[in-house]
């Protein structure tokens, strides 16, 4: 399945695209690989100064591949997702979907990002959205737990109160309540998305590189949070070993499915 994320250099700008549209770009095995290479690969490229990630139209990531976890889970439990929910591997190195970057990451939401691909969302710099996008944490209606650092980098863009909201509900936010929030910062026409990803892109790129990734390091440093990423990462482990049921989400998958599409 090379072909489930795609990568495109030009103009010193790396595009990462999610490419199961019929599948919402939802994550399987395979995409879990592949992503964070393909991630590691435009950040150790000369030829690129930004990242842009996005997904196939018409979503961004619809988050775990709900038909493979309810009959297997081997995607909540392939290698690149573990290694971010032991406790023992909380470094920078892999500590979320992708390996620590030291290039800007730019997020162009092209659809509804949900769950896991809600914090891959979260894990990009900064985010532009499409006028379709939608964004929801339903680990709670799925019955599994972040493991992304969605309780350490949700509250950090919109506040504490607005993060639990989501989470305890799964109601989602519309793009212009996320530019309300702070979740996004610019709400685009569809058609414009890609466009003034590149734009601002190109903005970063004409700036001094080695200026630009130094206060990326100073920010990651500032906001960064070991202990809640610890946490969340203990407490996610610890739900998967005991209380994780491929059966429940199977039984509850077209329901999850429905109440997603009527929001």
């Amino acid at each position: 399945m090379s072909d489930c994320v795609l990568l495109e250099v030009s103009d010193r700008i790396a595009t990462v695209t999610l490419n199961r549209p019929d599948a919402r770009n939802a994550l399987s095995t395979d995409v879990l690989r592949l992503l964070p290479a393909l991630m590691r690969e435009a950040d150790a490229r000369d030829d690129v100064d930004v990242v842009i990630l996005t997904g196939a139209d018409p979503a961004f990531c619809a988050g775990l591949d709900l038909k493979e976890l309810g009959s297997t889970g081997r995607n909540l439990r392939s290698p690149d997702r573990a290694a971010v929910e032991s406790p023992e591997s909380t470094s920078d190195a892999m500590r979320g979907p992708f390996p620590s970057m030291t290039k800007p990451v730019i997020g162009a939401i092209n659809g509804v990002a949900v769950t896991g691909g809600f914090e891959l969302a979260l894990n990009c710099d900064f985010l532009v959205a499409s006028e379709r996008a939608k964004f929801g944490d339903t680990h709670a209606r799925v019955g599994v737990m972040p493991g992304w650092g969605l309780t350490v980098l949700l509250p950090q863009a919109i506040g504490v109160r607005r993060a639990r909201e989501m989470s305890f509900t799964g109601n989602f936010l519309s793009a212009d309540e996320a530019l309300h929030c702070g979740l996004v910062n610019h709400v685009v026409a569809h058609d414009d998305l890609i466009a003034t990803a590149r734009g601002l892109a190109r903005d970063i790129v004409g700036n001094d590189q080695a200026g630009v990734r130094q206060i990326r390091r100073t920010y990651a440093a500032i906001t960064r949070d070991q202990q809640g990423w610890d946490i969340e990462s203990r407490d996610g482990a610890e739900w998967s070993r005991t209380m994780f049921s491929p059966d429940t989400v199977a039984q509850r998958r077209d329901s999850i499915m429905s109440r997603g599409r009527d929001q």
